[in-house]
């Protein structure tokens, strides 16, 4: 009797999982990456509006007639997002994939390259937040200011001015959203794989987590 009743509700997760996997499976992804795409040009345009062209600095530069350059760097920076995210996307799947291989996992990277692009959704928040703050509470900032912010990161722990510039990307690359992202990352892996939760996080600390701060360490020593 007991062993039935444990059965049962084990019977209904595994069917709620293969449903989810279907649906899984069934998610579109050239289309959800082109509306990632979109909500990051979305944010970048925004930022742009009313928080970019309202900074002194640029003021002078439309007076001055000389905009453009920074015309041509935005434009740049839009032209590059479908290229970072798919290589983004691309890195962090074989990092994971060849984490789940090791610990014999059987996880498509296939599954992982969608899993990663979706839960890349995490990170359009802090660009929200980060146009809040500048047009509600920091309404009168310089670039810099709009440079070294990162909504809920290290970095807002320090004075950037007094930093050394080779900390400010590690600093704001540690946030809140980057470790929710290691956990949505845990539980990605465990849903796709069906096997334990504590593998799951050995995989993703061993893999990404570990490549994440290898580079955060590398990109210090180079700035040197």
């Amino acid at each position: 009797m007991n062993f039935h009743t444990k059965l049962a509700p084990m019977n209904g997760l595994n069917k709620y999982r293969q449903r989810f996997l279907d649906d899984w499976y069934n998610i579109d992804g050239k289309a959800f990456f082109f509306v990632l795409c979109l909500l990051y040009f979305s944010a970048f345009l925004i930022k742009r509006m009313f928080i970019i062209d309202s900074i002194a600095a640029f003021e002078i530069l439309q007076d001055r007639g000389e905009m453009w350059i920074m015309d041509v760097f935005f434009g740049l920076q839009y032209l590059s997002v479908p290229i970072f995210i798919a290589w983004k996307f691309t890195l962090t799947s074989f990092l994971l994939w060849v984490g789940c291989f090791l610990f014999g996992y059987r996880v498509t990277y296939a599954q992982l390259w969608k899993m990663v692009m979706i839960m890349e959704l995490v990170f359009i928040i802090p660009e929200l937040l980060k146009v809040v703050w500048f047009t509600v509470f920091e309404t009168d900032p310089t670039y810099h200011d709009f440079v070294a912010y990162y909504p809920l990161s290290l970095i807002n722990f320090f004075n950037y001015e007094s930093l050394d510039a080779m900390w400010l990307y590690p600093l704001k690359a540690l946030n809140l959203f980057e470790i929710l992202y290691w956990g949505m990352l845990v539980a990605g892996i465990y849903w796709l794989s069906n096997k334990k939760l504590k593998i799951s996080i050995f995989i993703t600390l061993s893999s990404y987590v570990l490549f994440f701060f290898l580079w955060l360490i590398y990109y210090v020593i180079v700035y040197k």
